[in-house]
Protein backbone atom coordinates (compact mmCIF):
# COMPACT_ATOMS: atom_id res chain seq x y z
CA UNK A 1 0.00 0.00 0.00
CA UNK A 2 1.01 3.36 -0.56
CA UNK A 3 2.00 5.74 1.78
CA UNK A 4 0.44 8.81 1.98
CA UNK A 5 2.21 11.52 0.38
CA UNK A 6 4.34 9.32 -1.48
CA UNK A 7 4.57 8.50 -5.02
CA UNK A 8 4.63 4.95 -5.95
CA UNK A 9 7.21 5.58 -8.42
CA UNK A 10 10.37 7.27 -8.39
CA UNK A 11 10.48 10.31 -10.92
CA UNK A 12 12.93 8.20 -12.69
CA UNK A 13 10.95 6.20 -14.03
CA UNK A 14 8.22 8.03 -14.87
CA UNK A 15 6.26 8.66 -18.02
CA UNK A 16 6.27 12.09 -19.43
CA UNK A 17 2.42 13.03 -19.06
CA UNK A 18 -0.21 15.89 -17.67
CA UNK A 19 -0.47 13.57 -14.90
CA UNK A 20 2.81 12.98 -13.88
CA UNK A 21 3.65 16.52 -14.18
CA UNK A 22 0.64 17.22 -11.79
CA UNK A 23 1.56 14.83 -9.59
CA UNK A 24 5.21 16.04 -9.09
CA UNK A 25 4.48 20.03 -9.19
CA UNK A 26 2.44 19.23 -5.87
CA UNK A 27 4.02 16.32 -4.29
CA UNK A 28 4.76 17.38 -0.64
CA UNK A 29 7.48 14.78 -0.09
CA UNK A 30 10.80 16.77 0.27
CA UNK A 31 12.90 13.82 -0.29
CA UNK A 32 11.02 13.88 -4.04
CA UNK A 33 11.52 17.54 -4.62
CA UNK A 34 15.11 17.47 -5.72
CA UNK A 35 14.30 14.81 -8.08
CA UNK A 36 10.99 16.20 -8.90
CA UNK A 37 12.94 19.28 -10.12
CA UNK A 38 15.46 17.61 -12.40
CA UNK A 39 11.91 15.56 -13.83
CA UNK A 40 10.16 18.20 -14.76
CA UNK A 41 12.84 20.29 -16.49
CA UNK A 42 13.35 17.01 -18.19
CA UNK A 43 9.92 17.20 -19.55
CA UNK A 44 10.13 20.66 -20.69
CA UNK A 45 12.59 19.39 -22.94
CA UNK A 46 11.13 15.66 -24.12
CA UNK A 47 9.65 15.43 -27.48
CA UNK A 48 6.14 14.62 -25.63
CA UNK A 49 6.13 18.63 -24.41
CA UNK A 50 4.69 19.13 -27.54
CA UNK A 51 1.57 17.28 -26.63
CA UNK A 52 1.11 17.85 -23.01
CA UNK A 53 2.04 21.57 -22.99
CA UNK A 54 -1.38 22.32 -24.52
CA UNK A 55 -2.99 20.21 -21.88
CA UNK A 56 -1.62 22.00 -18.82
CA UNK A 57 -2.86 25.12 -20.47
CA UNK A 58 -6.35 23.92 -19.85
CA UNK A 59 -8.94 26.42 -18.49
CA UNK A 60 -9.46 23.75 -15.45
CA UNK A 61 -5.97 23.91 -14.20
CA UNK A 62 -4.30 26.18 -11.94
CA UNK A 63 -2.17 28.98 -12.73
CA UNK A 64 1.12 27.42 -11.39
CA UNK A 65 0.47 24.48 -13.68
CA UNK A 66 -0.64 26.59 -16.65
CA UNK A 67 2.73 28.41 -16.03
CA UNK A 68 4.72 25.53 -16.72
CA UNK A 69 2.76 24.43 -19.99
CA UNK A 70 3.73 27.86 -21.17
CA UNK A 71 7.55 27.89 -19.94
CA UNK A 72 7.60 24.62 -21.49
CA UNK A 73 6.11 26.01 -24.69
CA UNK A 74 8.08 28.58 -24.67
CA UNK A 75 11.53 26.53 -24.22
CA UNK A 76 10.49 24.19 -27.28
CA UNK A 77 10.49 27.18 -29.51
CA UNK A 78 13.40 28.50 -28.60
CA UNK A 79 15.56 26.00 -28.24
CA UNK A 80 14.14 22.97 -30.12
CA UNK A 81 13.17 24.69 -32.93
CA UNK A 82 14.42 21.85 -35.68
CA UNK A 83 12.29 19.60 -34.33
CA UNK A 84 9.30 21.46 -35.99
CA UNK A 85 8.09 20.42 -39.61
CA UNK A 86 7.73 23.65 -41.75
CA UNK A 87 4.08 22.91 -42.61
CA UNK A 88 3.27 23.00 -38.67
CA UNK A 89 4.16 26.28 -38.23
CA UNK A 90 0.88 28.11 -38.96
CA UNK A 91 -1.02 25.89 -36.92
CA UNK A 92 1.36 26.64 -34.32
CA UNK A 93 0.98 30.27 -34.78
CA UNK A 94 -2.69 29.86 -34.97
CA UNK A 95 -2.65 27.73 -31.77
CA UNK A 96 -0.58 30.98 -29.70
CA UNK A 97 -2.77 33.34 -30.65
CA UNK A 98 -5.72 31.95 -29.30
CA UNK A 99 -4.33 31.09 -26.02
CA UNK A 100 -3.08 34.37 -26.34
CA UNK A 101 -6.57 35.82 -26.74
CA UNK A 102 -8.12 32.87 -24.03
CA UNK A 103 -5.58 34.23 -21.32
CA UNK A 104 -6.43 37.98 -22.09
CA UNK A 105 -8.73 38.07 -18.92
CA UNK A 106 -6.51 35.54 -16.74
CA UNK A 107 -3.08 35.18 -15.25
CA UNK A 108 -1.07 37.54 -16.19
CA UNK A 109 2.29 35.37 -15.55
CA UNK A 110 0.92 33.34 -17.81
CA UNK A 111 -0.09 35.35 -20.86
CA UNK A 112 3.15 36.89 -20.61
CA UNK A 113 4.92 33.47 -21.12
CA UNK A 114 2.90 32.97 -23.94
CA UNK A 115 3.92 36.44 -25.39
CA UNK A 116 7.52 35.42 -24.75
CA UNK A 117 7.02 31.98 -26.60
CA UNK A 118 4.92 34.04 -29.42
CA UNK A 119 8.28 36.59 -29.87
CA UNK A 120 10.45 33.73 -30.14
CA UNK A 121 8.26 31.59 -32.68
CA UNK A 122 8.32 35.07 -34.92
CA UNK A 123 12.15 35.43 -34.36
CA UNK A 124 12.74 32.01 -35.86
CA UNK A 125 10.29 32.77 -38.66
CA UNK A 126 11.06 35.78 -39.80
CA UNK A 127 11.59 36.90 -42.26
CA UNK A 128 10.91 33.67 -44.33
CA UNK A 129 8.19 32.34 -43.63
CA UNK A 130 6.56 35.13 -41.48
CA UNK A 131 7.74 38.41 -43.10
CA UNK A 132 4.89 40.34 -41.42
CA UNK A 133 4.85 39.14 -38.44
CA UNK A 134 4.53 42.43 -36.48
CA UNK A 135 1.72 43.68 -37.82
CA UNK A 136 -0.24 40.29 -37.73
CA UNK A 137 0.39 40.56 -33.83
CA UNK A 138 -0.73 43.92 -33.60
CA UNK A 139 -4.02 42.92 -35.57
CA UNK A 140 -4.81 39.96 -33.35
CA UNK A 141 -4.30 41.30 -30.49
CA UNK A 142 -6.36 44.62 -30.95
CA UNK A 143 -9.66 43.03 -29.22
CA UNK A 144 -7.43 42.53 -25.96
CA UNK A 145 -7.81 45.33 -22.94
CA UNK A 146 -5.63 47.80 -23.30
CA UNK A 147 -3.39 47.16 -20.61
CA UNK A 148 -2.70 43.52 -21.72
CA UNK A 149 -2.19 45.23 -25.20
CA UNK A 150 1.28 46.87 -23.60
CA UNK A 151 1.93 43.78 -22.38
CA UNK A 152 1.59 42.48 -25.24
CA UNK A 153 3.88 44.73 -26.92
CA UNK A 154 6.55 44.83 -24.13
CA UNK A 155 7.30 40.94 -24.30
CA UNK A 156 7.44 41.83 -27.99
CA UNK A 157 9.92 44.62 -27.96
CA UNK A 158 11.96 42.68 -25.22
CA UNK A 159 13.02 40.71 -28.59
CA UNK A 160 14.19 43.82 -30.33
CA UNK A 161 18.12 42.42 -29.32
CA UNK A 162 18.14 39.28 -30.46
CA UNK A 163 16.09 40.39 -33.75
CA UNK A 164 17.93 43.35 -34.87
CA UNK A 165 21.69 41.57 -35.66
CA UNK A 166 19.27 38.86 -37.52
CA UNK A 167 18.12 41.56 -39.83
CA UNK A 168 21.52 43.38 -39.71
CA UNK A 169 23.19 40.52 -41.23
CA UNK A 170 20.73 39.58 -43.87
CA UNK A 171 20.77 43.17 -45.21
CA UNK A 172 24.32 43.86 -45.23
CA UNK A 173 24.95 40.10 -46.83
CA UNK A 174 26.07 40.51 -50.70
CA UNK A 175 24.37 37.42 -51.24
CA UNK A 176 21.33 37.96 -50.04
CA UNK A 177 18.47 37.58 -52.63
CA UNK A 178 16.75 40.36 -53.51
CA UNK A 179 13.34 38.93 -51.82
CA UNK A 180 14.98 37.94 -48.65
CA UNK A 181 15.80 41.17 -48.47
CA UNK A 182 12.30 43.07 -49.15
CA UNK A 183 11.07 40.78 -46.24
CA UNK A 184 13.80 42.14 -43.88
CA UNK A 185 12.49 45.64 -44.43
CA UNK A 186 9.29 44.42 -44.28
CA UNK A 187 10.09 42.93 -40.85
CA UNK A 188 12.05 45.96 -39.69
CA UNK A 189 9.09 48.47 -40.69
CA UNK A 190 7.02 46.17 -38.05
CA UNK A 191 9.19 46.08 -35.31
CA UNK A 192 10.04 49.36 -34.92
CA UNK A 193 6.15 50.28 -34.06
CA UNK A 194 6.51 48.44 -30.94
CA UNK A 195 8.38 51.59 -29.99
CA UNK A 196 11.93 50.01 -30.18
CA UNK A 197 14.36 53.07 -30.02
CA UNK A 198 15.31 54.90 -32.23
CA UNK A 199 19.18 54.47 -31.10
CA UNK A 200 19.19 51.00 -30.90
CA UNK A 201 17.92 50.96 -34.92
CA UNK A 202 19.99 53.74 -35.95
CA UNK A 203 22.21 51.21 -37.85
CA UNK A 204 19.40 49.18 -39.44
CA UNK A 205 17.84 51.87 -40.60
CA UNK A 206 21.11 53.46 -41.94
CA UNK A 207 20.94 50.26 -44.12
CA UNK A 208 17.41 51.40 -45.73
CA UNK A 209 19.27 54.31 -47.02
CA UNK A 210 21.94 51.98 -48.71
CA UNK A 211 18.52 50.03 -50.02
CA UNK A 212 17.36 52.79 -51.86
CA UNK A 213 18.89 52.60 -55.32
CA UNK A 214 17.52 49.55 -55.63
CA UNK A 215 14.36 49.38 -57.16
CA UNK A 216 13.25 46.22 -56.08
CA UNK A 217 13.71 47.21 -52.23
CA UNK A 218 12.72 51.14 -52.62
CA UNK A 219 8.93 51.02 -51.56
CA UNK A 220 9.87 48.91 -48.16
CA UNK A 221 13.04 50.58 -47.77
CA UNK A 222 10.67 53.99 -47.68
CA UNK A 223 8.13 52.74 -45.28
CA UNK A 224 10.88 51.37 -42.75
CA UNK A 225 12.54 54.38 -42.48
CA UNK A 226 9.26 56.51 -42.26
CA UNK A 227 7.84 54.57 -39.18
CA UNK A 228 11.49 54.15 -38.16
CA UNK A 229 11.35 58.10 -37.78
CA UNK A 230 7.37 59.07 -36.82
CA UNK A 231 7.99 56.94 -33.73
CA UNK A 232 6.57 59.52 -30.79
CA UNK A 233 9.49 59.00 -28.82
CA UNK A 234 12.17 59.39 -31.65
CA UNK A 235 12.51 62.95 -31.12
CA UNK A 236 14.32 61.82 -27.84
CA UNK A 237 17.68 60.80 -29.70
CA UNK A 238 19.27 63.72 -31.23
CA UNK A 239 22.19 62.44 -32.00
CA UNK A 240 20.71 59.97 -34.55
CA UNK A 241 18.53 62.73 -36.04
CA UNK A 242 20.80 64.61 -36.46
CA UNK A 243 22.81 61.63 -38.39
CA UNK A 244 19.98 60.83 -41.01
CA UNK A 245 19.70 64.79 -41.53
CA UNK A 246 22.79 64.08 -44.13
CA UNK A 247 21.52 61.08 -45.45
CA UNK A 248 18.25 62.52 -46.62
CA UNK A 249 19.98 65.32 -47.83
CA UNK A 250 22.20 62.64 -50.01
CA UNK A 251 18.65 61.79 -51.90
CA UNK A 252 18.36 65.03 -53.58
CA UNK A 253 20.14 63.92 -56.67
CA UNK A 254 18.04 60.39 -57.22
CA UNK A 255 15.50 63.09 -56.35
CA UNK A 256 15.79 65.17 -59.04
CA UNK A 257 16.70 62.52 -61.88
CA UNK A 258 13.49 60.88 -60.71
CA UNK A 259 11.74 63.93 -61.80
CA UNK A 260 13.15 64.33 -64.99
CA UNK A 261 12.28 61.24 -65.89
CA UNK A 262 8.77 61.21 -64.61
CA UNK A 263 9.41 58.76 -61.95
CA UNK A 264 6.71 60.04 -59.94
CA UNK A 265 6.74 56.26 -57.52
CA UNK A 266 10.56 57.68 -56.17
CA UNK A 267 9.71 61.14 -56.06
CA UNK A 268 6.47 60.17 -53.64
CA UNK A 269 8.90 58.01 -51.91
CA UNK A 270 11.70 60.34 -51.06
CA UNK A 271 9.37 63.14 -50.41
CA UNK A 272 7.36 61.48 -47.67
CA UNK A 273 11.05 60.69 -46.02
CA UNK A 274 11.87 63.87 -46.14
CA UNK A 275 8.45 65.59 -45.01
CA UNK A 276 8.43 62.55 -41.88
CA UNK A 277 11.99 63.85 -40.72
CA UNK A 278 11.03 67.59 -40.56
CA UNK A 279 7.28 67.04 -39.81
CA UNK A 280 7.77 65.22 -36.76
CA UNK A 281 11.48 66.65 -35.55
CA UNK A 282 10.95 70.28 -36.56
CA UNK A 283 11.18 71.83 -33.07
CA UNK A 284 13.96 69.51 -32.14
CA UNK A 285 16.31 70.16 -35.48
CA UNK A 286 15.81 73.85 -34.78
CA UNK A 287 16.56 74.01 -31.26
CA UNK A 288 20.30 72.49 -32.30
CA UNK A 289 21.74 75.84 -33.66
CA UNK A 290 25.08 74.66 -34.59
CA UNK A 291 23.60 72.24 -37.49
CA UNK A 292 20.99 75.03 -38.94
CA UNK A 293 22.55 75.39 -41.87
CA UNK A 294 21.61 71.20 -42.51
CA UNK A 295 18.24 71.73 -41.18
CA UNK A 296 17.92 74.73 -43.83
CA UNK A 297 18.50 72.81 -46.38
CA UNK A 298 16.26 70.14 -45.48
CA UNK A 299 13.61 72.91 -45.25
CA UNK A 300 14.68 73.88 -49.54
CA UNK A 301 14.48 70.61 -50.21
CA UNK A 302 11.02 70.38 -49.03
CA UNK A 303 10.50 72.89 -51.18
CA UNK A 304 11.48 71.78 -54.09
CA UNK A 305 9.08 68.90 -53.35
CA UNK A 306 6.54 71.78 -52.78
CA UNK A 307 7.10 72.85 -56.23
CA UNK A 308 8.00 69.96 -58.01
CA UNK A 309 6.75 70.03 -61.91
CA UNK A 310 3.92 69.52 -63.19
CA UNK A 311 -0.02 70.01 -62.36
CA UNK A 312 -1.51 68.63 -59.66
CA UNK A 313 -2.58 65.34 -59.71
CA UNK A 314 -2.30 64.59 -63.27
CA UNK A 315 1.69 65.28 -63.70
CA UNK A 316 2.83 64.60 -60.13
CA UNK A 317 1.18 63.48 -56.53
CA UNK A 318 4.29 64.66 -54.52
CA UNK A 319 3.38 68.62 -53.65
CA UNK A 320 0.47 67.71 -51.54
CA UNK A 321 2.66 65.45 -49.27
CA UNK A 322 4.13 68.98 -48.35
CA UNK A 323 1.66 71.23 -47.18
CA UNK A 324 1.49 70.32 -43.54
CA UNK A 325 5.28 70.55 -42.84
CA UNK A 326 4.64 74.30 -43.72
CA UNK A 327 2.22 74.88 -41.09
CA UNK A 328 3.68 73.01 -38.80
CA UNK A 329 7.42 74.90 -39.29
CA UNK A 330 5.32 77.94 -38.60
CA UNK A 331 3.87 77.02 -35.90
CA UNK A 332 7.31 75.43 -34.00
CA UNK A 333 8.55 79.00 -35.25
CA UNK A 334 6.18 81.29 -33.45
CA UNK A 335 6.06 79.09 -30.23
CA UNK A 336 9.51 80.55 -29.81
CA UNK A 337 10.27 83.07 -27.06
CA UNK A 338 10.15 86.11 -28.80
CA UNK A 339 14.06 86.54 -28.56
CA UNK A 340 14.68 83.38 -30.50
CA UNK A 341 12.08 83.92 -32.70
CA UNK A 342 13.35 87.09 -33.84
CA UNK A 343 16.60 85.32 -34.84
CA UNK A 344 14.35 82.35 -36.72
CA UNK A 345 12.33 84.62 -38.72
CA UNK A 346 15.18 86.45 -39.97
CA UNK A 347 16.53 83.00 -41.81
CA UNK A 348 12.41 81.38 -42.51
CA UNK A 349 10.58 84.52 -43.56
CA UNK A 350 12.37 84.52 -47.03
CA UNK A 351 11.74 81.15 -46.74
CA UNK A 352 8.22 81.63 -46.67
CA UNK A 353 7.89 84.18 -49.52
CA UNK A 354 9.67 81.93 -51.81
CA UNK A 355 6.88 79.63 -50.38
CA UNK A 356 3.77 81.69 -51.67
CA UNK A 357 5.16 82.12 -55.09
CA UNK A 358 5.76 78.52 -55.13
CA UNK A 359 2.03 77.46 -54.13
CA UNK A 360 0.87 80.49 -56.28
CA UNK A 361 2.65 78.80 -59.54
CA UNK A 362 1.39 75.40 -58.78
CA UNK A 363 -2.51 76.91 -57.84
CA UNK A 364 -2.78 77.64 -61.43
CA UNK A 365 -5.15 76.03 -64.11
CA UNK A 366 -3.10 74.25 -66.94
CA UNK A 367 -4.65 75.34 -70.16
CA UNK A 368 -8.08 74.72 -71.09
CA UNK A 369 -7.02 71.99 -73.53
CA UNK A 370 -4.70 70.31 -70.93
CA UNK A 371 -7.89 70.67 -68.42
CA UNK A 372 -10.60 69.91 -70.63
CA UNK A 373 -8.42 66.25 -71.30
CA UNK A 374 -8.71 65.52 -67.38
CA UNK A 375 -11.23 63.40 -65.97
CA UNK A 376 -13.71 64.73 -63.16
CA UNK A 377 -12.21 63.05 -60.45
CA UNK A 378 -8.69 64.61 -61.58
CA UNK A 379 -10.42 67.98 -61.70
CA UNK A 380 -11.73 67.55 -58.13
CA UNK A 381 -8.91 66.47 -56.62
CA UNK A 382 -7.29 69.78 -58.18
CA UNK A 383 -10.11 71.73 -56.88
CA UNK A 384 -9.35 70.18 -53.17
CA UNK A 385 -5.88 70.57 -53.61
CA UNK A 386 -6.22 74.55 -54.63
CA UNK A 387 -8.06 75.28 -51.50
CA UNK A 388 -5.75 73.37 -49.50
CA UNK A 389 -3.12 76.10 -51.08
CA UNK A 390 -5.50 78.93 -50.24
CA UNK A 391 -6.07 77.33 -46.48
CA UNK A 392 -2.02 76.91 -46.67
CA UNK A 393 -1.28 80.76 -47.73
CA UNK A 394 -3.87 82.33 -45.37
CA UNK A 395 -1.87 80.13 -42.44
CA UNK A 396 1.15 82.04 -43.61
CA UNK A 397 -0.55 85.20 -43.44
CA UNK A 398 -0.51 84.76 -39.63
CA UNK A 399 3.42 85.18 -40.03
CA UNK A 400 4.45 87.21 -42.44
CA UNK A 401 1.48 89.78 -42.09
CA UNK A 402 0.24 93.43 -44.26
CA UNK A 403 3.62 92.65 -46.14
CA UNK A 404 2.17 89.50 -47.83
CA UNK A 405 -0.97 91.43 -48.73
CA UNK A 406 1.56 93.58 -50.77
CA UNK A 407 3.14 91.82 -52.37
CA UNK A 408 0.33 89.34 -53.67
CA UNK A 409 -1.19 93.02 -54.25
CA UNK A 410 1.61 93.71 -56.45
CA UNK A 411 1.57 90.17 -58.62
CA UNK A 412 -1.91 90.71 -58.80
CA UNK A 413 -1.95 94.00 -60.57
CA UNK A 414 0.66 92.11 -62.74
CA UNK A 415 -1.02 89.84 -64.07
CA UNK A 416 -4.17 91.83 -64.57
CA UNK A 417 -2.35 94.07 -66.97
CA UNK A 418 -0.56 91.24 -68.21
CA UNK A 419 -2.94 90.37 -71.61
CA UNK A 420 -0.21 87.06 -72.14
CA UNK A 421 -1.84 85.42 -68.82
CA UNK A 422 -5.59 85.75 -69.07
CA UNK A 423 -6.41 83.40 -66.08
CA UNK A 424 -3.43 83.03 -63.94
CA UNK A 425 -4.80 86.13 -61.41
CA UNK A 426 -7.56 83.41 -60.03
CA UNK A 427 -4.79 81.75 -57.76
CA UNK A 428 -3.42 85.27 -56.38
CA UNK A 429 -7.37 86.62 -56.14
CA UNK A 430 -8.66 83.88 -53.80
CA UNK A 431 -5.88 84.24 -51.39
CA UNK A 432 -6.25 87.96 -50.37
CA UNK A 433 -8.19 88.43 -47.23
CA UNK A 434 -10.07 90.99 -47.90
CA UNK A 435 -10.44 91.62 -43.73
CA UNK A 436 -7.74 93.28 -42.84
CA UNK A 437 -6.12 94.07 -45.82
CA UNK A 438 -4.38 97.79 -46.12
CA UNK A 439 -4.69 97.56 -50.09
CA UNK A 440 -7.95 97.28 -50.53
CA UNK A 441 -8.58 100.93 -52.07
CA UNK A 442 -6.22 99.61 -54.60
CA UNK A 443 -7.90 95.57 -55.23
CA UNK A 444 -11.16 97.61 -56.02
CA UNK A 445 -9.54 99.87 -58.74
CA UNK A 446 -8.26 95.99 -60.44
CA UNK A 447 -11.91 94.77 -60.34
CA UNK A 448 -13.02 95.93 -63.71
CA UNK A 449 -9.72 94.18 -64.97
CA UNK A 450 -11.52 91.15 -63.81
CA UNK A 451 -13.58 89.42 -66.30
CA UNK A 452 -16.20 88.11 -63.29
CA UNK A 453 -17.92 86.40 -66.28
CA UNK A 454 -15.43 84.04 -66.74
CA UNK A 455 -14.95 83.07 -63.32
CA UNK A 456 -18.57 82.82 -62.10
CA UNK A 457 -19.90 81.48 -65.49
CA UNK A 458 -17.18 78.70 -65.00
CA UNK A 459 -18.41 74.99 -63.40
CA UNK A 460 -15.43 74.02 -62.38
CA UNK A 461 -14.23 77.66 -60.10
CA UNK A 462 -17.85 77.70 -58.55
CA UNK A 463 -16.71 77.12 -54.95
CA UNK A 464 -13.39 79.55 -55.01
CA UNK A 465 -15.31 81.95 -57.51
CA UNK A 466 -18.85 82.44 -55.36
CA UNK A 467 -16.78 82.18 -52.34
CA UNK A 468 -14.35 84.50 -53.03
CA UNK A 469 -17.21 87.18 -54.45
CA UNK A 470 -19.53 86.62 -51.02
CA UNK A 471 -16.10 88.10 -49.47
CA UNK A 472 -15.96 90.64 -50.99
CA UNK A 473 -19.30 91.55 -51.16
CA UNK A 474 -19.81 91.72 -47.49
CA UNK A 475 -16.29 93.27 -46.61
CA UNK A 476 -15.87 95.59 -48.65
CA UNK A 477 -19.78 96.16 -50.07
CA UNK A 478 -19.07 100.39 -49.34
CA UNK A 479 -16.40 100.30 -51.93
CA UNK A 480 -18.64 98.70 -55.22
CA UNK A 481 -21.49 100.70 -56.20
CA UNK A 482 -19.64 101.30 -59.24
CA UNK A 483 -19.34 97.69 -60.36
CA UNK A 484 -22.83 96.93 -58.65
CA UNK A 485 -24.82 96.81 -62.30
CA UNK A 486 -22.00 94.72 -64.24
CA UNK A 487 -21.96 92.07 -60.88
CA UNK A 488 -25.53 91.35 -60.39
CA UNK A 489 -25.94 91.40 -64.17
CA UNK A 490 -23.68 88.40 -63.96
CA UNK A 491 -24.87 87.04 -61.38
CA UNK A 492 -28.43 86.96 -62.40
CA UNK A 493 -27.25 85.22 -65.72
CA UNK A 494 -25.62 82.57 -64.21
CA UNK A 495 -28.29 81.76 -61.79
CA UNK A 496 -30.27 81.72 -64.67
CA UNK A 497 -28.13 79.30 -66.51
CA UNK A 498 -28.36 77.05 -63.55
CA UNK A 499 -24.14 76.51 -63.95
CA UNK A 500 -23.54 76.12 -59.85
CA UNK A 501 -25.14 73.67 -57.62
CA UNK A 502 -27.78 74.62 -54.90
CA UNK A 503 -25.22 75.62 -52.09
CA UNK A 504 -23.41 78.27 -54.25
CA UNK A 505 -26.33 79.56 -55.73
CA UNK A 506 -27.87 80.54 -52.16
CA UNK A 507 -24.28 81.78 -51.35
CA UNK A 508 -24.11 84.06 -54.46
CA UNK A 509 -27.65 85.42 -53.44
CA UNK A 510 -25.73 85.96 -50.10
CA UNK A 511 -23.57 88.04 -52.01
CA UNK A 512 -25.64 90.32 -53.72
CA UNK A 513 -27.35 91.21 -50.64
CA UNK A 514 -24.45 92.43 -49.19
CA UNK A 515 -23.91 94.01 -52.22
CA UNK A 516 -27.43 95.91 -53.02
CA UNK A 517 -27.29 96.83 -49.05
CA UNK A 518 -24.64 99.35 -49.59
CA UNK A 519 -26.45 101.07 -52.50
CA UNK A 520 -29.22 103.73 -52.20
CA UNK A 521 -32.79 102.65 -51.73
CA UNK A 522 -33.84 103.50 -55.38
CA UNK A 523 -30.94 101.45 -56.99
CA UNK A 524 -32.11 98.46 -54.34
CA UNK A 525 -35.62 98.46 -55.44
CA UNK A 526 -34.56 98.89 -59.54
CA UNK A 527 -32.20 95.35 -58.86
CA UNK A 528 -34.91 93.56 -57.08
CA UNK A 529 -37.38 94.01 -59.74
CA UNK A 530 -35.11 92.69 -62.22
CA UNK A 531 -33.11 90.54 -59.87
CA UNK A 532 -36.56 88.62 -58.16
CA UNK A 533 -39.32 89.16 -60.75
CA UNK A 534 -38.37 85.88 -62.87
CA UNK A 535 -38.45 84.12 -59.85
CA UNK A 536 -41.83 85.62 -58.60
CA UNK A 537 -42.83 84.52 -62.40
CA UNK A 538 -41.95 80.62 -61.71
CA UNK A 539 -43.74 80.53 -58.21
CA UNK A 540 -46.63 81.61 -59.42
CA UNK A 541 -46.70 79.12 -62.84
CA UNK A 542 -45.32 76.70 -60.42
CA UNK A 543 -48.72 77.32 -57.74
CA UNK A 544 -50.91 76.06 -60.42
CA UNK A 545 -49.35 73.08 -61.21
CA UNK A 546 -51.02 69.90 -59.61
CA UNK A 547 -48.29 68.86 -56.43
CA UNK A 548 -45.71 66.34 -57.34
CA UNK A 549 -42.27 65.77 -55.89
CA UNK A 550 -40.73 68.20 -59.04
CA UNK A 551 -42.54 71.19 -58.82
CA UNK A 552 -42.27 70.98 -54.91
CA UNK A 553 -38.28 70.76 -55.31
CA UNK A 554 -38.70 74.00 -57.58
CA UNK A 555 -40.38 75.57 -55.28
CA UNK A 556 -38.09 74.87 -52.02
CA UNK A 557 -35.02 76.23 -54.42
CA UNK A 558 -36.80 79.21 -55.17
CA UNK A 559 -38.24 79.91 -51.48
CA UNK A 560 -34.06 79.71 -50.41
CA UNK A 561 -32.67 81.83 -52.82
CA UNK A 562 -35.17 84.45 -52.10
CA UNK A 563 -34.71 83.58 -48.22
CA UNK A 564 -30.97 83.67 -48.67
CA UNK A 565 -31.22 87.31 -50.46
CA UNK A 566 -33.09 89.34 -47.34
CA UNK A 567 -31.08 87.31 -45.02
CA UNK A 568 -27.84 89.13 -45.80
CA UNK A 569 -29.59 92.77 -47.44
CA UNK A 570 -29.85 95.30 -44.63
CA UNK A 571 -31.41 98.59 -45.66
CA UNK A 572 -31.44 99.91 -41.82
CA UNK A 573 -28.67 102.14 -42.84
CA UNK A 574 -30.70 103.32 -45.83
CA UNK A 575 -33.24 104.26 -42.80
CA UNK A 576 -30.84 106.31 -40.46
CA UNK A 577 -29.55 108.44 -43.67
CA UNK A 578 -33.31 109.64 -44.81
CA UNK A 579 -33.64 110.39 -41.10
CA UNK A 580 -30.68 112.61 -40.28
CA UNK A 581 -28.91 113.23 -43.60
CA UNK A 582 -25.55 111.92 -42.70
CA UNK A 583 -23.06 110.92 -45.19
CA UNK A 584 -22.57 106.93 -46.06
CA UNK A 585 -21.92 105.34 -43.39
CA UNK A 586 -18.27 103.79 -42.72
CA UNK A 587 -17.75 100.12 -42.87
CA UNK A 588 -19.19 98.55 -39.92
CA UNK A 589 -18.76 94.66 -38.99
CA UNK A 590 -20.92 91.96 -40.74
CA UNK A 591 -23.17 90.07 -39.78
CA UNK A 592 -22.22 86.71 -38.43
CA UNK A 593 -21.51 84.30 -41.11
CA UNK A 594 -23.35 81.12 -41.50
CA UNK A 595 -21.79 78.07 -41.65
CA UNK A 596 -20.49 78.47 -45.33
CA UNK A 597 -17.86 80.89 -46.49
Amino acid sequence: METPGRIAATPDNLDFTVENVEKLYYDPNIENKNLAQKWLMQAQVSPQAWQFCWSLLSPDKVPEIQYFGASALHTKISRYWSDIPTDQYESLKTQLFSQIACFSSGSKMVLTRLCVALASLALNTMPEAWPGAVSEMEFQTSRLPQYRKGQVRGALGQEWGSVCPLLQQLLQRTDSPGAVKARVLRCLSSWVLLDVPLSESESLVHDCFSALPDPELFDTAVEAIVNAISQPDSQRYVNTLLKLVPRVLALQEQLREAVQSGDMETCHGICRIAVTLGENHSRTLLEQVDHWQGFLALVNMIMFCTGIPGHYPVNETTSSLTLTFWYTLQDEIMSFETDKQVVYLQVYRPVYFQLVDVLLHKAQFPTDQEYESWSSDEKEQFRIYRVDISDTLMYVYEMLGAELLSNLYEKLGRLLTNTEQPTSWQSIAETIDVNYSDVIPGLIGLIPRISINNALGNPDLSVSSVSTLKKICRECKYDLPPYATNIVAVSQEVLIKQIHKTSQCMWLMQALGFLLSALPVEDILKNLHSLITPYIQQLEKLADETPNPSNKLAIIHILGLLSNLFTTLDISKQDEESADGSAPPVKTAPPPPGPNP
